[in-house]
């Protein structure tokens, strides 16, 4: 038997179009929006939301999360036991749905079993999507052994010693692994594959500059989920890296904090994605010392934060699309909602809104099912007390003026 939830009187964004609908009614049936219209519309048999002229909108999406980074050191994080990682997974899937992300994309990390446990009801969360391990070369960001860490595998055999798997990362090397590690991570059940193509800030034994992989390297992960049918993400800081991502034809970047203006202009011309990641730069310069980040992963981070907003400025100005991702890691979750504060700066209130619905769900390959009010669109809806796109700050408190929650057509009053 259908299961009909009403939703009446609401001031409505459907998360493409910038007028917002006032006294806007939305139908859902099970898991499904059926009807969305303006005015009063009869309807039988279903739960009824008087929404009282408050604020409805798509679930957010966070296309940058880690579920199994429990801690901001991740050489430490590889240290700890898999079962307790899988519980701090579920916490903090659990915490993110109660800010009001109904899906976020895992970019390195979550696996089936994870997946399985969500699609099961077993743990509450969002809706995941996730590309397994992300995948880097030896020595790169993403393999976050010590530089004086040798085992007794490495010292008797060093054809074989390059090996490393943590909990949210592996390596790879040469074009043969390249393509087995991405075949591997899509069997396992991954839409879409994410790599290292530079260096990074919590790696600690590459410069932050590194270009990483070969030419013929990325070529093959492209070949690869080209072939599949689906896309690649690449981590990447510095410009000159960007580039030869872009022109190698990888269709996604994370974090490009150090984008120049005519390579961010060349990203928009070739339909590259961006997805910067504010808010784990922000926790980080203000808790990760006293949290144990290392010295040398600190100082990169004052490089990077220097520059990212002149080059999130550059993505604007270019006409990049630009995602909304936030990378919060380890006890900085409790930052992943300052990143609507941050983007403030360069973006509208209705920019950052569509960044975080719409066009992340097109980066996810949802477009038109997710980060939309729409029928045939899967019913994912946050009701908040305040509009967003007159104060944006109203997202940034943690899901505090969240009223209600449909997940999956299912109705929560008060998520929190």
């Amino acid at each position: 038997m259908s299961q009909l939830l009403h939703i009446y009187n609401a001031l409505l964004f459907d998360g493409v179009n910038e007028e917002l609908v006032e006294n806007a009614t939305v139908v859902i049936e099970n898991e499904v929006i059926k009807e969305v219209t303006q005015g009063s519309v009869k309807v039988d048999n279903a739960n009824t939301v008087d929404a009282r002229g408050q604020f409805l909108m798509p679930g957010l999406i966070d296309a940058h999360v880690h579920a199994y980074a429990a801690d901001i050191n991740l050489r430490k994080n590889d240290n700890l036991p898999t079962t307790l990682i899988a519980h701090h997974a579920a916490q903090r899937l659990r915490r993110m749905l109660a800010r009001g992300f109904t899906t976020v994309r895992d970019c390195g990390g979550a696996d089936v079993g994870l997946a399985m446990a969500l699609e099961s009801g077993l743990i509450p969360g969002p809706r995941l999507v996730y590309c397994g391990k992300l995948i880097s070369q030896t020595g790169g960001h993403g393999d976050f052994r010590s530089a004086d860490e040798c085992t007794q595998r490495e010292d008797d055999c060093w054809t074989c010693g390059c090996s490393y798997s943590g909990h949210i990362t592996m390596t790879a090397d040469g074009v043969d692994e390249v393509r087995l590690a991405v075949r591997n991570n899509l069997r396992h059940g991954a839409s879409f594959i994410k790599f290292a193509a530079s260096g990074g800030v919590s790696s600690t034994t590459s410069p932050l500059t590194a270009i990483q992989f070969s030419d013929e390297e990325v070529l093959a992960i492209v070949d690869e989920v080209n072939r599949f049918g689906t896309y690649c993400t690449a981590h990447i800081h510095p410009d000159a890296a960007i580039k030869r991502a872009i022109e190698l034809g990888v269709h996604c970047i994370e974090h490009g904090t150090m984008i120049s203006q005519e390579t961010a202009q060349l990203a928009a011309d070739k339909g590259t994605i961006i997805v910067p990641t504010l808010a784990i730069a922000e926790a980080l310069l203000r808790e990760g010392p006293a949290l144990g980040y290392p010295e040398v992963s600190m100082t990169k981070l004052a490089e990077v934060r220097n520059v990212m907003m002149s080059g999130l400025e550059a993505m604007k100005r270019s006409g990049v699309k630009v995602g909304f991702g936030t990378d919060v890691l380890g006890s900085l979750e409790n930052y992943q909602c300052a990143e609507f504060n941050l983007r403030s700066e360069v973006f509208t209130p209705i920019e950052i809104l569509k960044q975080a619905t719409s066009i992340n769900a097109e980066i996810l390959g949802f477009a038109d099912e997710l980060g939309v009010v729409k029928p045939g669109a899967r019913a994912d809806l946050l009701l908040l007390e305040r509009n967003p796109v007159k104060d944006i700050s109203v997202l940034s408190r943690n899901g505090e003026h969240i009223v209600g929650l449909v997940k999956s057509g299912r109705y929560q009053s008060n998520a929190r």
